[in-house]
């Protein structure tokens, strides 16, 4: 991409004003309102005198709203840092002592008060909106290495680190999306992440750089099974951007097909591990459509491999591959001292080029464990283990802080869950380990949605789903204890959420 991100956003309100760039359950927005909000938002930042380049909170929810003040703080020359209204207050506590950040805007109204932070209230900022004005000149906007959003991800401590991604750094990841995935111009999105969680960011700017409409998908409608259905075949998407949890939740409903969604040409997937039942069943629904396994922390702007998963790749793989790097960009796998290990054995997953963060905000000590220097380049350290295997293909192993040790075996977390998914009678499952008084894991229980069935007793069904378990797995894998759920809990990111059962567990 040779242009300013915003500058490409900005040309479709030249060239074609009134086309769609955002609807909300029916509300329509277009690009020449998103020109004009970011423009009129981008003046007042401005007049305020805010220290140049600090960062600015933007607090809401799913709404084009939201992405018009993100585009507007980027105007001002300042990086957002996006906070979804489902976060607890003391999360955004958290977030302004880190950030430091120079204002908030609430496009909905703060849990809390911020004393000492300047504040655009919704009422203000919709007064703001509502004016045409001139916005600021290109020289102030966002370029180059400048860092266009921070994404505060989850802590191993707790506390959150903000992740800065550059503009071009964000450019890299849009170029590889325009040109990897077979996606035309001008294709309507599935909004349904909330914009503090990056995969959001696999669909806004794919969307808005090419002229295409996203269609918001807000958290009260996606709680609500019986909305979620109602409310789907409505929106006329073209692509799906999701988690694979979100996925196995449409799944449930049979009309969730081809037949129904005839537009539905992409599915993209990241975020977590992509199923091979899953996959499979998605591709039974959806024989025609194009489907993505991607991989990528939010170090790294948001995926830097991608497998398109057909029925043969199906075949091949048991347990999916993530996929192939981005051309310009370099995934090896290391032992513990950054050496490549040989094709076929696992090891740490490290990645560098040009779409890797610059670091954690205001948190030097986090970003020099994280960030290496490798073969000349700054590589990121992911945490993930991972192989590569005789076809190049990249293969997720599971989280290193996953790995546990009962009765002395070496037990991957993920690789359970990958054997329980086999089951038969199982549609969702994960696993957690449970603690004993020195600290020592003295059992693993596993957390089932289990499919219809006709066993008298909870008894029954987990004999059933043993005896399946015994020609999948090593004994010492085998959970000692089966607790049955209606469904998993979900992060607010729609990940399975594995630490609040282990919290539950362990309380």
């Amino acid at each position: 991409m040779k242009k300013n991100i915003i500058e490409k956003i900005d040309e479709y309100a030249a060239t074609d004003p009134s086309r769609v760039a955002y609807e909300y359950l029916g509300k329509a927005n277009t690009y020449q309102e998103l020109k004009e909000y970011s423009d009129a938002l981008a003046a007042y930042i401005d007049s305020m005198g805010l220290a140049e380049k600090t960062p600015i909170i933007v607090y809401g929810g799913q709404t084009f709203e939201m992405v018009a003040a993100f585009l507007g703080v980027v105007k001002a020359g300042h990086a957002y840092i996006p906070v979804d209204t489902n976060s607890p207050g003391e999360r955004l506590t958290i977030i302004n002592q880190i950030a430091k950040p120079a204002a908030c805007i609430a496009v909905e109204e703060l849990p809390l008060a911020m004393p000492g932070l300047p504040l655009i209230d919704p009422t203000e900022l919709e007064s703001i909106f509502g004016k045409h004005v001139q916005g600021t000149s290109k020289e102030k906007w966002i370029a180059g290495d400048d860092t266009f959003y921070i994404i505060f991800t989850s802590g191993t401590t707790g506390v959150p680190k903000g992740v800065q991604i550059s503009h071009d750094n964000l450019v890299s990841f849009l170029d590889w999306m325009q040109n990897d995935f077979g996606i035309s111009n001008r294709q309507s999105f599935l909004s349904q992440p909330p914009y503090s969680f990056d995969l959001s960011v696999m669909d806004l700017y794919p969307a808005l750089t090419r002229g295409g409409r996203l269609v918001a998908l807000p958290k009260s409608v996606t709680d609500n099974f019986k909305e979620l259905f109602a409310e789907l075949p409505k929106l006329a998407l073209n692509v799906w951007v999701s988690t694979p949890s979100f996925m196995d939740i449409c799944l449930l409903e049979p009309s969730f097909n081809e037949q129904n969604y005839p537009s539905l040409s992409h599915f993209l997937f990241c975020g977590e591990e992509l199923t091979h039942k899953t996959a499979a069943t998605l591709n039974t629904r959806f024989p025609h459509a194009h489907v993505f396994n991607t991989y990528g922390p939010t170090e790294t702007t948001v995926a830097v491999s991608q497998v398109e998963i057909t029925k043969q790749v199906l075949d091949d793989y048991k347990r999916l591959p993530i996929g192939i790097a981005k051309t310009d960009t370099s995934i090896r796998v290391v032992d513990d001292q950054l050496q490549d290990v040989q094709k076929g054995q696992d090891g740490e997953i490290i990645i560098s080029g040009p779409s890797v963060s610059k670091g954690y905000l205001n948190n030097a000590e986090k970003t020099k464990q994280a960030f290496v220097k490798l073969h000349g380049q700054t590589a990121y350290r992911t945490g993930d283990l991972g192989q590569l295997d005789s076809a190049g293909q990249l293969l997720y192993k599971g989280r290193i802080d996953f790995q546990i040790k009962l009765h002395g075996f070496r037990i991957e977390l993920e690789e359970v869950d990958h054997h329980l998914d086999q089951v038969s009678l199982i549609s969702q499952a994960t696993t957690v380990p449970k603690y004993g008084k020195d600290h020592k894991v003295n059992q693993l229980i596993a957390y089932v949605a289990a499919k219809k069935n006709d066993f008298k007793s909870n008894f029954e069904l987990t004999k059933a789903i043993k005896e399946e378990l015994k020609n999948l797995m090593m004994p010492y894998m085998m959970p000692q204890r089966f607790v049955y759920l209606d469904a998993l809990p979900l992060t607010p990111n729609g990940k399975v959420d594995r630490k609040r059962l282990i919290k539950e567990v362990n309380g």
